[in-house]
């Protein structure tokens, strides 16, 4: 009978820090502020489109068609520049 009091105390405390290592992880995952969101600006010539979006967490790609050759633009998501440029070829 004793053994089984001291497993019952044991699950009792294990449950406790359980729950309150839960409510920490919790707490501090919601206390994360979002990534701050900037505008892009593009210096693309007039008639320029969008023809393809590729996104990854921290990058975003677009293919431009018109206004001159087509071509791809990478923008920093978390800057807004401008990171990379590439002009197809046809």
């Amino acid at each position: 009978m004793r053994a089984l009091v001291v497993a019952v105390v044991a699950m009792g405390v294990l449950i406790v820090i359980g729950g309150a290592t839960l409510g920490v992880m919790v707490a501090r995952r919601a206390s994360v502020a979002p990534p701050a969101v900037h505008d892009a600006v593009l210096d693309e010539p007039a008639g320029t489109r969008i023809a393809g979006v590729s996104a990854l967490p921290d990058r975003l790609a677009l293919q431009l068609a018109g206004g001159g050759p087509d071509r791809v633009v990478v923008v920093d998501l978390r800057t807004g520049q401008v990171v990379g440029r590439a002009a197809l070829a046809r």
